[in-house]
């Protein structure tokens, strides 16, 4: 199996709270409530372990608590590259409803001052050579500008590195003039970042057209429960998920990330690997959590994704 780094520059400590009904500005007793070590290029690394890929984790860790994600690391077997910086990771709050309504509280995270950037630029650069792939996922932490993000990139780049991009916002908008291998924006993160509507498959289409002239090789754009639509030069096709309960949208996108290396770096035929992806992401909106922890599950979801050309209706 690949060898692969995530890059989790804004990591967090989610508490998931699940209850029927948010009542605003009233007392609302919890269900259930759930703490997890996160953070996007987290959660896409612990689909990717159980996916069978070795895994070197990177980014910034609040020092003062870091004993979650330490304990993580340790469970699942990741390399621990992370650069640890004064103050605590951000902590963010998910409220789930019982009709599948999420609504986030996302706190800000720790200040990274250039010491800790330089730090984390010059680990890169002695253990990302070897990696099949880097994915660079989440939101920037304060203190690390977009442009830091875009020279970041482009150092992978030099290195001869594939890199898969998760972000959004400035941070996206910077990130795509480094031109990555493969990015996965949903339409409105798309919208924002190319100046233009992206409101149909032909406009999705002519916006992929033009990040493939600039050397983006893979446009993964997700629709949640509308499926997924993925432009490669010269392939165009959407994969339609099936209907499942859902319990929690949180990393959904992660999930459908992690399933999308899974198949590019197992050698899958695009078919395959857009199907299997589709269906690890339909997984993840049924659970709290993030994984795969039922391969029969999985199996039978994938019988229930259609994937077809783009050109079909």
């Amino acid at each position: 199996m690949a060898k692969i780094l995530t890059l989790t520059l804004n990591p967090a400590l989610d508490l998931t709270v699940e209850l029927t009904r948010l009542d605003a500005g009233q007392v609302n007793r919890s269900e259930e409530m759930h703490s997890h070590a996160a953070g996007k290029g987290v959660n896409v690394a612990q689909v990717l372990a159980d996916l069978g890929h070795q895994l070197t984790v990177s980014g910034f860790l609040g020092e003062d608590n870091q004993q979650a994600f330490e304990t993580l690391f340790a469970k699942r077997g990741f390399v621990d590259a992370f650069i640890r910086v004064p103050g605590e990771t951000r902590s963010n709050i998910k409220v789930a409803e019982q009709d599948g309504r999420i609504t986030d509280i996302n706190g800000p995270g720790p200040v990274v001052d250039g010491a800790a950037q330089q730090a984390l630029l010059d680990r890169l650069l002695q253990i990302a050579p070897g990696h099949d792939v880097v994915v660079v996922a989440g939101s920037l932490p304060r203190g690390v500008t977009a442009q830091w993000l875009r020279e970041l990139i482009e150092k992978l780049n030099a290195l001869g590195l594939k890199v898969a991009l998760d972000s959004s916002g400035e941070a996206l908008r910077a990130a795509l003039q480094a031109s990555p291998w493969l990015i996965k924006p949903n339409t409105e993160e798309l919208a924002d970042a190319l100046g233009c509507d992206v409101v149909s498959p032909m406009a999705e289409a002519q916006a992929a057209a033009r990040l493939h002239a600039q050397g983006i090789e893979h446009v993964v754009i997700s629709h949640g429960a509308d499926g997924v639509n993925w432009f490669s030069v010269g392939s165009a096709l959407h994969a339609t998920p099936p209907k499942v309960s859902v319990a929690s949208t949180v990393g959904a996108g992660d999930s459908l990330l992690a399933g999308m290396l899974h198949g590019l770096l197992s050698a899958h035929t695009p078919e395959q690997t857009l199907r299997t992806a589709t269906a690890i992401a339909a997984m993840a909106v049924t659970q709290i959590g993030f994984g795969i922890n039922d391969a029969a599950h999985l199996a039978q979801l994938e019988q229930g994704v259609r994937v077809r050309p783009l050109t079909e209706q």
